[in-house]
């Protein structure tokens, strides 16, 4: 079996909140973490499927985000799917001139460069995570049309593989 190495970048859309939650769970069963994977989303779709006020979701990776977080006090006794994502995330950015939630390794690269960082909007993020300019063009407008972006730096051709199969399987387009 080949087992080329090196990091290469899978990213995708998603319709929804299940479906983003389950894309970000075959990655963490495949050994990865929240320095790994990157979630970007617009503050709409934030509030629109994730608002925690108005539903009430118990999910394994809630419980994981929550012993992520510490004391959990800052999620609350119930976590909704993205608010378990952000927090099992670790670093997240909500950037309002941008109207963006932006979770992962790439929020800690634009809180790092500052807002020196934000200057190249959307696009210029996901090129920085890793996604070519032409694919992160597609992605703006997905966030804008609602959808959630999930990415994640993979070890491996096989994981990348895996990940982007499975990722399909749960409604994923813009694969990369």
């Amino acid at each position: 079996m080949n087992t080329q190495t090196g990091n290469i970048t899978v990213s995708a859309t998603f319709p929804d909140r299940d479906s983003a939650e389950r894309a970000f769970q075959a990655v963490e069963e495949r050994g990865y973490t929240k320095d790994d994977i990157n979630l970007v989303m617009s503050k709409d779709t934030r509030k629109r499927y994730f608002d925690e006020e108005h539903e009430e979701v118990h999910t394994e990776l809630g419980s994981k985000a929550m012993e992520g977080a510490g004391t959990g006090s800052a999620i609350g006794g119930t976590v909704g799917a993205i608010a378990g994502v952000i927090a099992a995330l670790g670093t997240n950015l909500i950037i309002p001139g941008l109207g963006l939630v932006i979770a992962g390794p790439i929020a800690a690269g634009l809180a790092g460069a500052g807002a020196g960082g934000l200057t190249g909007g959307l696009i210029g993020a996901l090129v920085g995570s890793g996604i070519k300019e032409e694919h992160a063009k597609v992605y703006e407008k997905s966030v804008k049309d609602g959808r959630i972006v999930l990415s994640v730096k993979t070890n491996n051709v096989e994981d990348a593989a895996a990940i982007r199969e499975t990722w399909e399987g749960y409604g994923a387009s813009d694969i990369y």
